[in-house]
């Protein structure tokens, strides 16, 4: 659960719900009425979360990863917010005051010479590696405050750390591992873009294996939100109908933003429907078992060129269409 989230929670109108079903809402509200994502939804608020992040507390604690000691930190005068470095308001209550606290909290040692995000952590194949990335998230070599003092998240009570939780940014992690574990996988794979991984990936570092399951970040770029005034006239032309407008919107956008990690623009759309169409056009009747292993191949490499191949593409919309890739639904 992230701050911005609490405040979201604070400030909604309305009548009054808990701070998880207020997250459960959001989450759910990310999907069409009716259809929740095949592998089902999990987050932070979960006990079995929270159960497989404090086991991973104590694993790094036994290893020297991490560690508890008292540090001193700049904290909110007001409500007591941990405000962090700099010459800012409170991001909980807007109050300018600090005092220094000083207390027990969880810390992820450095770990020097190591970079805090390196090859192995991004899910791609070595022709398509951002090194640029690597090089500014740095190194893991300087201590990282692990704990927060919030109303909500994953509680380091059991730990000894009363009124703190663990820092979202590594609670993210650990929800994806959980998810693994559900599913009895020893990869799970996490879409971010280059941005959120830059903010995410050095606190994540000690939560990105755990007992052979490993987290790896598969870097996407940015959509555009919203209608397109622009796709009207392309519906009509191709008499596109419902489920083909959500297959575009829902299924391909996401799946080319894995492609191309700049910003999709919204004068882009157009000829991205058009590829769209003209490849769930040429869809096979039977399909090709040997291009869908190809697929599956890259899928599992992150090679991701068989997205801008129309035959290929075509040929996992037919597969899609009768069920043989796996959750999916037909485009």
């Amino acid at each position: 659960m992230t701050l911005a989230g609490d405040l979201r929670h604070r400030g909604a109108s309305g009548p009054k719900v808990s701070r998880r079903r207020f997250e459960a809402d959001l989450v759910a509200g990310k999907y069409p009425p009716g259809r929740p994502p095949p592998g089902g939804v999990l987050t932070d608020t979960d006990a079995e979360v929270a159960r497989l992040a404090l086991e991973m507390v104590e694993a790094g604690l036994r290893a020297g990863s991490l560690a508890i000691s008292r540090e001193t930190v700049p904290a909110c005068r007001a409500c007591g917010h941990l405000t962090g470095t700099g010459d800012h308001p409170c991001r909980a209550c807007g109050s300018t005051g600090t005092r220094a606290r000083t207390g027990l909290h969880l810390v992820a040692e450095p770990a020097y010479g190591r970079p805090a995000l390196d090859r192995p952590d991004i899910h791609a194949d070595r022709h398509r590696q951002p090194d640029h990335l690597r090089r500014t998230v740095g190194d893991a070599d300087r201590r990282l405050l692990l704990s927060r003092t919030r109303d909500h998240g994953i509680d380091l009570g059991p730990l000894g750390l009363d009124g703190l939780v663990l820092d979202p940014r590594a609670g993210l992690h650990a929800t994806v591992l959980a998810a693994a574990r559900r599913y009895r996988t020893d990869t799970a794979v996490m879409t971010v873009t280059e941005n959120a991984a830059r903010h995410i990936a050095a606190h994540g570092r000690p939560f990105r294996e755990h007992e052979g399951t490993r987290l790896r970040y598969a870097l996407h770029g940015r959509l555009p939100y919203g209608p397109s005034a622009g796709l009207k006239p392309l519906y009509e032309a191709y008499r596109a109908t419902p489920g083909a407008k959500d297959g575009f919107h829902e299924w391909f956008l996401p799946l080319f933003s894995l492609r191309v990690k700049s910003a999709t623009r919204p004068e882009q759309l157009p000829a991205l429907f058009k590829y769209y169409m003209r490849a769930r056009l040429a869809r096979p009747a039977a399909v090709d078992a040997a291009v869908l292993e190809s697929v599956r191949r890259s899928v599992r490499a992150g090679r991701t060129g068989w997205i801008t191949d129309r035959r290929t593409l075509a040929t996992v919309m037919a597969a899609r269409a009768t069920g043989r890739c796996r959750g999916a639904e037909a485009g």
